[in-house]
């Protein structure tokens, strides 16, 4: 089984991101979105 890991904090979630999501899935037997918070960031949404 084949996995790949994408960290990031998407905020916002983009085109970009979900292209890369949609090519990785193709290639991938399982993808992992990792999303993470960056304090030093000032973001649109919070993991809550």
């Amino acid at each position: 089984m084949h996995r790949a890991l994408y960290p990031g904090t998407f905020d916002p979630i983009t085109l970009g991101h979900l292209d890369i999501l949609n090519k990785a899935a193709h290639m991938f037997d399982e993808v992992i979105l990792a999303v993470a918070d960056y304090t030093g960031k000032d973001s649109n949404f919070n993991l809550e």
